[in-house]
């Protein structure tokens, strides 16, 4: 069986099983969280009802993703500014499908 959950303004295709990195969520490592936000959910070809339907979660961990450099510049003028930038995900694993 497999949902596709909205967390942090992004869709995400999961079954169970899966390890999936998100924006960050509270929590610490070994909690369990529930994404109740199923767009879809299904089996095969087969559609099922989404009312009601949540995804069960654990988080695995908190973690950075890469750094990504953010550089300005303005010729002529001596203006140059350079900047890092590190986002905080949470790396989630699928736990069960179901109600």
């Amino acid at each position: 069986m497999f949902a596709v959950v909205r967390t942090g303004g992004k869709q995400y295709r999961v079954a169970a099983g899966d390890k999936i990195v998100v924006e960050k969520l509270a929590g610490d490592a070994g909690d369990k969280i529930t994404l109740d936000d199923v767009l879809l959910a299904g089996e095969g070809s087969e559609l099922k009802d989404t009312k009601g339907l949540t995804v069960a979660a654990e988080i695995i961990a908190q973690a950075k993703g890469e750094k990504v450099i953010v550089f300005k510049k303005r010729r002529r003028h001596n203006y140059r500014r350079r900047n890092g930038h590190r986002q905080n995900h949470t790396i989630l694993k699928i736990v069960s499908i179901g109600a």
